[in-house]
């Protein structure tokens, strides 16, 4: 089965199982490079190339659906089925409970109208 129908990940040049730290990090790096508006100096009297405005838009597009975890796993069916042999690692929803403090963070008080001098 191929784990990149639509070469996402080899835009990215990151393995299938890449977590989303090595995801973003490689993202960064390759718009540092391929951005069209990037050393626009270089091709200020040429015409803008097709293949710069492409690659970045490819990367764009495979940043945005490797990024959410929600449409990497349609994109990748294989990964929660653990095709790669490595086991997917699942989080577990914690609730979490937002207290508030018991005393207000500033107090105000009555204020005390000092006489001024004479």
């Amino acid at each position: 089965m191929n784990r990149d129908p639509r070469g996402y990940y080899a835009a990215l040049h990151v393995a299938p199982d890449a977590t989303a730290a090595e995801i973003q990090r490689a993202f960064r790096a390759l718009m540092r490079l391929r951005h069209p508006d990037v050393d626009a100096s270089s091709t200020a009297g040429q015409s803008p190339g097709k293949d710069e405005g492409d690659d970045a838009r490819r990367i764009l597009e495979s940043f945005a659906v490797l990024r959410d975890p929600r449409s990497r796993a349609e994109y990748d069916p294989a990964a929660d089925s653990g095709g790669s042999g490595r086991k997917a690692a699942r989080g577990r929803e914690i609730p979490v409970r937002h207290h508030r403090p018991e005393s207000p963070v500033l107090r105000v008080t009555p204020v005390r109208w000092e006489r001024g001098p004479l």
